[in-house]
């Protein structure tokens, strides 16, 4: 039976069919009083199937959806205008938006670019982080969910099934609400949903639009559920700079992903430098006509990309004295990078204690005879921290202090850094540890690879390994320091584009075996 021409509330004019969904159908409206166009959804009428205290249930549902979508003010989430009855069943009035979902557009494997799911994630990091604010969880991110506008306005609908923090779970003993392609592990497991659940959801999201596939496909729904509680997803193969994001929000842990206010910014970073390189793109091809050659684009000057990876400030001690070391927890990281040029912003943080020794003892005298010089590379002095090191040929010096020097590469991208710490505390990895932490507040986008006791030369070490995401791209770490308690602790930290990773670890190698120390 048709529905067009029927009225609602004595006000509604049901004039198409949107669309239909698990709980409800979505019909294109007019709106007789203000003459305006409305998404007018009414939720199932099936009272042959259903208990009267479940029918009951999916009514306040419906009229939850309107008042949790109510709460939130944004752009990017789809306004509520009205709730009705018909016939007894709730009806939610909304703005009406011409559209397409990214669900469709999704069909059959397709894919979009990475500068278009860019795109849809700052509109749904900016509708979550709206939502969250307002105390609300949607429960189910999911690209059918997300409206793309003919006019280019991305938009988050489908309230249905949102809470607001402390709301009942209005669902029978183990019912889980929601599509389970993109429900969080920590939902799979039972235990409630919380903001970190709708990140979750958003990078499945993600990873479905730039691969083309989700990223636990299994046969069937518990095959699914199953493995998105305990196994890690596939690898991101189309991703780009996305895809570091991408996994740090699939984390199994919420406490491990980042909030939407994280994922905003690092998706703001990501945009800035997709529309950077679009412009050099578009003004090389302008500048490029029938027998003229374009010119060579200003390059900006490149800064020092290498961290102050140690520098160390040491309080007045007093009797059995605590000596708080301030190092950079900027050992970390590369801000930006662009086609055009290149910025590194280098911010402070990271602080640990060390226990200092009643009586400080001479640095070691280091017995190893060093190898010879690889082919490429040329013996650099480090007066200042009274070492030598082998370095690559055309590699040079880029931040200096009494406490470290840093060797860049000719792109700019990576960095060799060599710093001292006097004296060296009593646990090098503990210290690591405290610094990890700074870590994670300065990046978004952060993975650890390792943390772990080792020794080098005789003398107690550590060695930290991991990944961070850059302005414009994902870089990779490693920091070792060594050094007795008491004594001079030497570090040195390499980082590199992720991508490039194979090519520059070995300068991290040759560094570490053929460093001079007195």
């Amino acid at each position: 039976m048709t529905q067009e021409g029927r009225l609602i509330a004595g006000r509604y004019r049901i004039a198409g069919l949107i669309g239909r969904g698990g709980m409800g159908t979505v019909w294109r409206a007019e709106d007789l009083v203000l003459d305006r166009e409305v998404a007018l959804k009414r939720l199932h009428a099936t009272p042959d199937r259903l208990s009267a205290d479940e029918i009951a249930t999916l009514h306040e549902r419906s009229r939850r959806e309107a008042r949790s979508a109510a709460r939130i003010a944004h752009p990017h989430v789809v306004v509520v205008h009205d709730v009705v009855e018909d016939d007894g069943v709730p009806c939610l009035v909304m703005e009406y938006v011409r559209s397409v979902t990214l669900g469709s557009l999704l069909a059959d494997g397709a894919a979009v670019p990475v500068r278009e799911a860019v795109r849809i994630g700052l509109a749904m990091t900016g509708a979550l982080r709206a939502a969250h604010t307002a105390g609300v969880v949607h429960r189910d991110v999911k690209p059918a969910n997300v409206l793309l506008g003919d006019d280019g306005r991305i938009v988050l609908t489908d309230f249905g099934i949102a809470l607001p923090s402390g709301a009942s779970t209005l669902t029978a003993t183990g019912e889980m609400i929601g599509s389970v392609r993109y429900m969080a592990p920590e939902r799979v497991r039972g235990r409630t949903a919380g903001p970190a659940s709708d990140l979750w959801s958003l990078g499945a999201t993600l990873y479905r639009a730039v691969e083309g596939r989700l990223p636990f496909d299994r046969v069937t729904a518990m095959e699914m559920a199953y493995a998105i509680a305990v196994d890690p997803p596939g690898p991101t193969k189309l991703a780009g700079p996305l895809g570091p994001l991408i996994e740090a929000l699939l984390a199994k842990e919420p406490e491990e992903r980042p909030s939407a206010e994280e994922a905003e910014r690092t998706l703001r970073t990501l945009w800035a430098a997709e529309t950077e390189t679009k412009t050099a793109e578009n003004a090389e091809a302008a500048n490029t006509t029938d027998g003229t050659t374009a010119l060579e684009p200003v390059q900006e000057p490149i800064r020092d990309p290498a961290p102050e990876a140690i520098r160390a400030t040491a309080a007045p001690a007093p009797p059995r004295r605590t000596r708080v070391l301030l190092r950079t927890a900027t050992a970390l990281a590369v801000a930006a990078a662009t086609a055009t040029g290149a910025l590194y912003i280098w911010p402070d943080g990271g602080t640990g204690t060390r226990q200092q020794g009643t009586t400080p003892r001479s640095p070691a005298a280091d017995t190893t005879s060093p190898p010879p010089l690889p082919a490429g590379y040329h013996l650099a002095e480090a007066a200042q921290l009274g070492v030598s090191l082998p370095v690559p040929d055309g590699w040079t010096v880029g931040r200096s202090s009494d406490e470290q020097v840093t060797y860049q590469s000719p792109s700019g991208l990576a960095g060799i850094t060599i710093g001292t710490v006097d004296p060296a505390g009593s646990d090098l990895t503990a210290h690591f540890a405290d610094i990890e932490t700074n870590t994670k507040k300065n990046y978004t986008v952060y993975r650890r690879l390792r943390l772990q006791h080792t020794t080098f030369r005789g003398a107690p070490a550590a060695v930290w390994e991991f990944t961070f995401q850059g302005r414009a791209r994902a870089f990779r770490a490693i920091d070792l320091g060594f050094g007795r308690a008491g004594e001079r602790e030497y570090d040195i930290y390499l980082s590199a584009p992720d991508e490039d990773w194979d090519t520059y670890r070995p300068v991290f190698d040759r560094v570490k075996e053929g460093l001079r120390t007195p």
